[in-house]
């Protein structure tokens, strides 16, 4: 008896040496925090290919941000530094919880190779300065403990947009990399007020001067009124001689004047008003300024700029019928006058600029004649040929849309084989009729649409309710709402509901559910054993 025990003792300890011994033969030390939760016999083959050694697949399928760089031959790992080289000849494992699978020299690290290259003062930045959390865009990202990955190379991203989304988001166009003051590629020759005489010794301030927005310190570099010389400079004359100092001045300065004629207009048979004012004087007195010009009609001086459009009786209508000496631009044809011609004008029509519809091409003269009176010979129809034709013969809009806006529909859906029914009768035709894919482009469709309630609606349900591939919503639900589901009755179900069970809330049994990609549903299709719910 004693012999066995002996012997007993013997074979288990050489079990557990061996044992030991193969595990760690197997395993030659324990892994990272990072990799922490891959410990185990059972997990070797996560990263490990049987026979052979650590697949680079294996760790970029659960690296999928850095997979998707590198697919895309972006960043570090797609340079050629890195590119052909297994990750663990630089990320190595088994050597200690506290070990640094990300180690390299930050002063030595050519960052070129990321595909942004370190310019001015970034060059002089620490890591740690740029590649902090509070500028990674990716939630998934962020939440990594520590990581380089996931910065974008827009200025905006990292630095505080100064001007507030008042100017382009492309710093590089005006600033450098060395300082964002001053602006040295900034060329106020290509902004829409070019520099001139004294204007090019004046400090910026000058014009652009500070002020506080959104609680911030901000300097107005947009929106800037530059039409008049009034608008930066005080008018000494009041206003008598017209808002225009250029007609006198220059840019030069202001003691500098164009002309020293100081004539009374007003004394003369033609007293100067409106935009008469501001005509050189020169444009009208050609040669001498005592040679007799006549006035007595418009066409005297300004061509027919509308080619005998107007003519009566063969003769042109003078401009001052419908314009007045204040601009052409301007003109005192009323909207009565207007509805007195072939075309009436109603609804958004009578708030529609005339060049919109008399000077549509910006290069072309204004034109009143033979332009059409159909909505097509103006309007784009954008309908065709998603619309058929039978619901608006000729393109005629008027058959669904008002002149007031084309919003306000009045196009009878009973014509189609789908009656609009209760909350159906509320959407706006856009609701059903057009689409947005994901690239963002606006798309119609009318015709063949789908009439299954999931076509439209998602499905909040992840299909618990679908029978052979089709999901009838009209067994809960009405057209009026989604809740309450006013056609469902529990009794019809496996589980009908009597006693207790008719006061308990829905929630209780029908507890939320969260999906593998973090969406959350309701689960209706539960265990109806009473044990699965009473313990």
């Amino acid at each position: 008896m004693l012999i066995r025990k002996i012997t007993y003792i013997i074979v288990l300890s050489w079990l557990g040496f061996n044992l030991t011994t193969v595990n760690a033969q197997i395993s030659p030390g324990d892994l990272t925090k990072s990799h922490a939760d891959l410990e185990g016999l059972s997990n070797c083959t996560q990263c490990h290919i049987l026979g052979d050694k650590v697949s680079n697949d294996k760790c970029l399928d659960c690296h999928k941000e850095l997979k998707s760089r590198v697919n895309q031959s972006l960043g570090y790992h797609a340079s050629s530094d890195v590119k052909g080289k297994d990750c663990f000849s630089c990320h190595s494992e088994h050597h200690g919880r506290e070990f640094e699978m990300i180690r390299f020299n930050k002063d030595q690290f050519d960052h070129n190779l990321t595909g942004y290259k370190l310019e001015g003062a970034h060059a002089k930045k620490e890591c740690i300065d740029c590649h902090k959390k509070d500028y990674i865009s990716s939630n998934d990202i962020k939440k990594k403990k520590y990581t380089y990955m996931g910065l974008k190379t827009e200025c905006l991203s990292c630095h505080e947009d100064y001007h507030q989304k008042t100017l382009s988001n492309e710093c590089a166009n005006c600033h450098n990399f060395e300082k964002f003051k001053p602006a040295p590629k900034f060329d106020h020759d290509k902004a829409d007020y070019k520099l001139v005489g004294k204007h090019k010794d004046v400090e910026c301030a000058k014009c652009h001067k500070m002020e506080v927005r959104g609680g911030k310190d901000f300097q107005a570099f947009k929106g800037l009124k530059f039409e008049s010389c009034v608008n930066c400079h005080q008018d000494v004359h009041n206003n008598k001689f017209g808002p225009n100092c250029s007609e006198c001045h220059t840019e030069f300065s202001f003691r500098e004047l164009k002309t020293t004629n100081r004539f009374d207009h007003d004394k003369t048979d033609y007293k100067l008003e409106g935009k008469h004012q501001q005509v050189d004087c020169k444009l009208c007195h050609k040669v001498n300024y005592t040679d007799p010009i006549w006035t007595s009609k418009c066409t005297n001086c300004h061509r027919d700029y509308h080619n005998g459009d107007f003519k009566k009786d063969r003769l042109i209508t003078d401009c001052q019928e419908c314009h007045t000496v204040d601009g052409f631009n301007q003109s005192s044809f009323t909207v009565e006058k207007h509805n007195e011609s072939e075309f009436k004008l109603n609804g958004a029509h009578l708030a529609t600029p005339c060049f919109a519809c008399h000077k549509k091409d910006p290069e072309a003269d204004w034109k009143f004649r033979s332009i059409g009176k159909k909505c097509a010979d103006c309007h784009e129809d954008i309908h065709q040929p998603y619309l058929n034709k039978k619901y608006y013969p000729e393109s005629a809009c008027k058959n669904c849309h008002t002149e007031s806006r084309w919003s306000e529909i009045n196009f009878d859906h009973n014509q189609t084989e789908y009656k609009l029914q209760g909350a159906h009768e509320k959407q706006t035709c856009r609701s059903c009729h057009f689409k947005q894919d994901e690239s963002g482009p606006l798309h119609q469709q009318f015709a063949d649409l789908p009439e299954s309630c999931v076509n439209c609606h998602i499905d909040i349900h992840f299909g618990q309710f679908e029978k052979v591939g089709q999901i009838d919503c009209f067994a809960c639900h009405d057209f009026k709402a989604f809740k309450p589901a006013s056609r469902f009755d529990h009794d019809k179900t496996l589980f009908s509901l009597k006693g207790a069970h008719e006061k308990v809330a829905c929630k209780e049994c029908h507890k939320p559910t969260e999906t593998s990609d973090n969406k959350i549903y309701i689960q209706y299709k539960i265990d109806n054993k009473c044990e699965s719910c009473h313990k």
